[in-house]
């Protein structure tokens, strides 16, 4: 296990900005993240997780990974403003969806402008219809959400009728914590109260941030007809 685990700077700034977030729904919480710039990255709306650097090791293995499962579509949910897969040669149909308006506003401009391909949907990944995907990539998402809306997501995700799913995870991270909607916090979703098996890939991101002090953050890969059907969030573990 990873002794020193760092603060993260996506949890200081949403705990230093926390009141402005009362009463907000979820779409609300995600737009006031986007519009501030909160998880304050240079490069990236979407975070120090999306910037360049950080994604050296997914653009790295995502394609040959997603080719040896004979991938044909791909479900990115969500997709933020789409900037590291957007620089990708992925051979399958993608579709990005994510709950911020201005997000899919602007990544259909970069459709149409010829930078992005592929196409951007406005939806929920805890509340809304999926669309069908052979794959769906989930990353950096369900760190910033309650349990109950993990489970929701989840629940969304076994319903779209995809044959595998790729989540963020902490393989040296436990115990599990809930959190706030928007907050930020490491799971490893093969604790409790998750119990998901063994993932059948795991691909290192080779995370620098806290002076490597997260250097487990990975992206699991999992089939989802293999996940357990109901999962209780009652209490924090």
């Amino acid at each position: 296990m990873i002794a020193n685990r760092p603060p993260v700077l996506a949890h200081e700034r949403f705990v230093a900005d926390r009141e402005n977030f009362a009463d907000l729904d979820l779409a609300a919480r995600f737009e006031r993240i986007e519009q501030t710039n909160l998880w304050g990255a240079a490069t990236s709306v979407s975070g120090l997780g999306s910037e360049n650097p950080a994604t050296t090791a997914i653009r790295e293995e995502l394609p040959p990974l997603l080719q040896r499962l004979g991938a044909r579509s791909l479900l990115d949910a969500p997709c933020g403003d789409a900037g590291w897969i957007g620089r990708l040669k992925l051979d399958l149909d993608y579709t990005g969806i994510d709950i911020v308006p201005s997000l899919i506003e602007a990544n259909r401009r970069r459709v149409d402008g010829g930078e992005l391909s592929g196409r951007f949907l406005l939806a929920d990944v805890t509340r809304d219809a999926l669309p069908r995907a052979d794959v769906i990539l989930c990353r950096d998402c369900l760190v910033h959400l309650s349990f109950d809306n993990i489970a929701r997501a989840a629940s969304r995700f076994a319903d779209s009728g995809a044959r595998f799913l790729l989540v963020t995870t902490f393989p040296e991270w436990n115990p599990n914590h809930d959190c706030e909607d928007g907050d930020w916090r490491a799971l490893n979703m093969e604790r409790a109260p998750f119990n998901w098996p063994l993932p059948r890939a795991l691909i290192n991101e080779r995370c620098e941030e806290g002076d490597g002090g997260w250097r487990d953050k990975s992206l699991g890969l999992w089939r989802l007809d293999e996940l357990p059907d109901r999962v209780r969030f009652a209490t924090d573990v």
